[in-house]
């Protein structure tokens, strides 16, 4: 596993001009864009729980909601769908 500054900085090398926003990214709730974005940061859910005032298993089901929605596999595949998306 790889720590999510490493992974950011192997990106921000990497990668090129952000391709535009899917439009599944649309259908996600606020909130769920808020989780994305924390999660897509490298946040652990019990790290996002405390920062919302949420439980863990609120979160839990929040990220799944948003890798079902879009079409996504892991967290990993989250934080790269950001990063190509320009979204983190």
């Amino acid at each position: 596993m790889i720590a999510a500054s490493a992974t950011r900085d192997l990106f921000a090398h990497f990668t090129e001009a952000p391709t535009p926003v899917p439009p599944q990214y649309a259908t996600l709730t606020d909130r769920e864009k808020e989780i994305f974005a924390l999660a897509a940061r490298g946040l652990s859910n019990a790290e996002i729980a405390g920062r919302e005032y949420l439980s863990e298993a609120t979160v839990k089901t929040h990220i799944s909601r948003i890798l079902t929605k879009l079409a996504l596999r892991d967290r990993v595949q989250l934080v790269v769908f950001a990063f190509e998306h320009g979204l983190a």
